[in-house]
């Protein structure tokens, strides 16, 4: 089990609960982080505290930490829904949805409890497609201000994707590539450009599986297969869309779109009509594939 050995960040807040924020909050108290969870609602913290303590419990099971480690990484976790409650921490990893309005207002709430008390802490965003330039333009120290992108399923993918903005000061680089090594990362340094590497490589390829369901080529499982089988994906891209949530797969083709103005990052209608249904993938029980039986 990896420790964090630097003495220059000890107290992270995580900004949002969801799939991604207790991801990153389970791999940061398993690694010996003291870590504050904050988001809107005391039930979406009690569901993300529940999950934390069962991947915790995985990871007994499998040999990967003794029960007493798991107990000690559970009491380095603190959930606040108060904004205020973020003074001390060094470094704040936000986790929102991916929307630019959205996380701006998050940083600019959160940012005079965090500065009053830790000038030179570091704002993150685990943003997978906005610009890094344009966000840390909203804080007040944007040369302290990083992307940190993390894959899902948080507590098994390897990568990083570590995003410097125009304003980001070296030293702030470091110590987010540090902070994922310390948790068992491997960070990768990509530049600011819409998507950055991940998305601009995996959204389109989604998107243009969207296109064929859509235009009759194949149906869901046919694409799936023919990508697993063909080209030996894991899983299929369609699968994938389910498993990210279409509405995120839609916010990130979006930016992509907005941001480079060519038409082959234009959203499959399909897509857009499915988000318009609500039917969103696994979350929901319904996307390319029908999830109600599991769930």
């Amino acid at each position: 089990m990896n420790q964090w050995r630097n003495e220059s960040i000890k107290a992270v807040a995580v900004v949002g609960a969801g799939t991604m924020g207790h991801g990153i909050a389970q791999v940061l108290v398993k690694s010996g982080f003291s870590v504050l969870l904050q988001d809107v609602a005391t039930k979406i913290l009690d569901t993300a505290k529940e999950r934390i303590g069962k991947g915790l419990a995985r990871d007994v099971e499998k040999g990967r930490m003794t029960a007493e480690q798991r107990e000690q990484a559970l009491s380095r976790l603190k959930t606040t829904t108060e904004g205020k409650d973020l003074a001390g921490v060094e470094l704040v990893i936000e986790a929102v949805v991916e929307n630019f309005e959205t996380k701006k207002s998050v940083f600019r709430a959160l940012e005079p409890a965090v500065r009053e008390s830790k000038p030179d802490a570091i704002l993150a965003s685990n943003t997978s497609s906005i610009s890094i330039t344009r966000l840390a333009a909203q804080t007040q120290r944007p040369e302290r201000f990083v992307g940190l992108h993390f894959f899902n399923p948080v507590p098994v993918m390897k990568l990083v994707e570590v995003v410097p903005g125009l304003q980001t000061a070296p030293e702030t680089v470091k110590a987010a590539e540090e902070l994922a090594r310390a948790v068992g990362k491997t960070p990768i340094r990509v530049n600011d450009f819409p998507g950055f590497v991940s998305n601009r490589v995996l959204m389109p390829m989604i998107n243009e599986a969207a296109y064929c369901v859509m235009e009759g080529v194949a149906d869901a499982q046919a694409v799936d297969g023919v990508m697993k089988l063909g080209m030996n994906h894991p899983m299929g891209p369609l699968e994938l869309a389910d498993l990210i949530g279409l509405d995120v797969c839609l916010d990130i083709m979006r930016v992509l779109y907005e941001g480079f103005h060519d038409s082959k990052y234009r959203p499959c209608p399909l897509l857009e009509k499915m988000v318009h249904a609500g039917w969103l993938g696994r979350k929901t029980g319904r996307g390319f594939n029908d999830y109600s039986a599991a769930k």
